[in-house]
């Protein structure tokens, strides 16, 4: 076999190369044997490196680069698909007896070299199946771990208990792992029905299917508020706490199989009035949820118990205006009330978001709050009145008005980062000025049923808690069987008339709404709705 030649060596080991310097690097070649080949080179070094007085970490990079070099010159299959937790079949495992030697590499992730130092390390290689790039990097306790979880089919669950530590963490492990590319995992079981969403093809991939599924949570009707808009007074049972327990388990099982992100954001009424909340939220954690409140302004103690549970994602609250036109609609002493309360949060670091309900009435209430919330929330946005309950007795703006809205809306948007997009039908002017669309009402233009759920306190599930929408009742099914459910199925599809829309993907109007106005979900399109005005104009 002829033996590699100079050059064939400093393609393949060019690191070493480097850290010797040109004198040492020729001073090699002049006393190894003439056999020694790419792969024996870390063996040679090893047994000349003192004569020579190369650096003593030189063999181990040497190994590292061989195995660099097999990686990105093999053709390891990787498979575009799997329907479960695989590790990536380049993945290689390298023992050496040095510190930081990847950082030596100077890649992206590792952007200054550190000195290698004494100690034993492992080394992960592999081949990224995203990039097709070949990585190199130390391999981290919460790397192993993962591994060890998938390479055993451990139940995360029981290396939580057994570590005592949150399944939040072993979860995050290996999310983490997925994200590196160092274990392959099938894609989200929640997609969007090519059948129903033809416009799709022409979709990026991002709207079409969702790595969170959000039970939003009624967990009781009590309310310290009686809202004018509010569209469910009514009396329902009240959550035993037994149920709700086994509701967070139906619920972990469901993402689990559906390989998808749990999150509980927990509501009412005003959630924080039910009698076990710190039960459930804390049930909630140990389940490894993303957790989040919409809620009412409370004392600072009981978020700081929050807290020293699990920090909420955010927690949501609402104004109808500025003072006058908003306590006219919630009660008197109701803004200043929030905003002392936003103070708190941003105290605690918690994210905080404002929701406004959208009327005829306070309209024009939107921009000015905008404003004022600028430098007081995180995120603010709005939500068309959903005429039902006593939203039925409120009224909407005129469609040409909504739509002039839309467009100052947009424009304000630019220039105040807290400013929110969220209505779907902001996705026709960006269709229509030629900008990228957002995700919409959910992320997925109307997620109803599909990557959120609405449950009540009873155990009713609805595909969306602005209208009438019963889909199952979770004390009586799993929410898999309701998920799966025709009814579900057909509350996910949208309505018929945006089936051919291009931009469906990401909008399909307000179901609520269209209900509200007398129409049919499922056949007629967002009475606001004005695409086909727009083209035509």
């Amino acid at each position: 076999m002829k033996s590699p030649t100079r050059k064939e060596f400093e393609t393949t080991y060019p690191v070493c190369r480097s850290a010797v310097g040109l004198c040492k690097w020729q001073q090699i070649f002049e006393r190894v044997p003439g056999e020694c080949t790419l792969a024996t080179f870390s063996k040679i070094l090893a047994a000349y490196g003192e004569g020579l007085g190369l650096p003593d970490f030189l063999p181990d990079l040497a190994g590292l680069e061989w195995n660099l070099y097999q990686a990105e010159a093999g053709m390891d299959n990787i498979p575009f698909r799997v329907d479960k937790d695989l590790i990536n079949p380049t993945l290689q495992l390298l023992s050496v007896s040095w510190k930081h030697l990847p950082s030596l590499l100077r890649t992206e992730e590792n952007i200054s070299a550190r000195t290698p130092e004494p100690g034993k390390d492992f080394i992960l290689i592999w081949r990224d199946s995203r990039t097709g790039k070949v990585r190199a990097e130390a391999a981290a306790d919460r790397d192993l771990l993962a591994l060890k979880i998938v390479m055993e089919g451990i139940d995360v669950r029981e290396v939580a208990s057994k570590g005592n530590v949150s399944v939040t963490a072993v979860e995050g492990a290996v999310a983490d792992a997925v994200r590196k590319g160092l274990i392959l995992s099938p894609p989200s079981g929640l997609r969007r029905d090519s059948d129903s969403f033809p416009a799709a093809q022409n979709t990026d991939e991002v709207f079409l299917s969702s790595p969170v599924f959000t039970l939003q949570w009624h967990i009781t009707q009590a309310c310290d508020l009686h809202c004018k808009h509010c569209y469910d007074r009514s009396d329902r049972s009240a959550l035993k706490l037994d149920q709700a327990i086994g509701v967070l388990e139906d619920l972990w099982n469901f993402c689990h199989h559906r390989r998808v992100r749990g999150q509980v954001s927990f509501t009412g009424g005003n959630p924080l009035l039910y009698p076990h909340f710190l039960e459930l939220y804390r049930a909630a954690s140990e389940k490894g949820f993303i957790l989040a409140i919409l809620g009412n302004p409370v004392p600072k103690d009981n978020i700081e118990e929050l807290i020293s549970i699990q920090a909420p994602a955010f927690f949501q609250v609402s104004l109808e205006g500025l003072e006058e036109k908003n306590d006219a609609v919630r009660g008197p002493g109701h803004f200043k009330r929030v905003v002392r309360f936003l103070d708190v949060l941003r105290d605690l670091k918690i994210y905080s978001m404002v929701m406004l309900t959208l009327t005829r009435y306070n309209m024009d209430q939107v921009l000015p709050l905008a404003h004022f919330l600028k430098e007081r929330a995180d995120c603010f946005t709005f939500n068309r009145l959903s005429q039902v309950g006593e939203g039925s007795n409120l009224q909407l703006p005129e469609p040409d008005l909504y739509r002039r809205f839309l467009r100052a809306y947009g424009e304000a948007a630019a220039d105040n980062p807290i400013m929110a997009l969220k209505d779907n039908l902001i996705n026709i002017l960006h269709h229509l000025e030629g900008k990228p669309p957002f995700g919409g009402c959910c992320g997925y233009g109307c997620g109803a049923a599909f990557n959120f759920m609405a449950v009540l306190p009873d155990g009713e599930a609805h595909a969306c808690r602005k209208f009438p929408s019963l889909i199952g009742h979770v004390f009586q099914q799993t929410i898999a069987e309701i998920y799966d459910s025709e009814l579900a199925c057909r509350y996910r599809a949208g309505s018929s008339a945006c089936r051919s829309c291009s931009i469906r993907p990401v909008c399909g109007g307000c179901p609520a709404v269209i209900h509200g106005q007398g129409g049919n979900v499922f056949n007629d399109r967002d009475p606001y709705c004005f695409m086909e005005s727009e083209n035509k104009s």
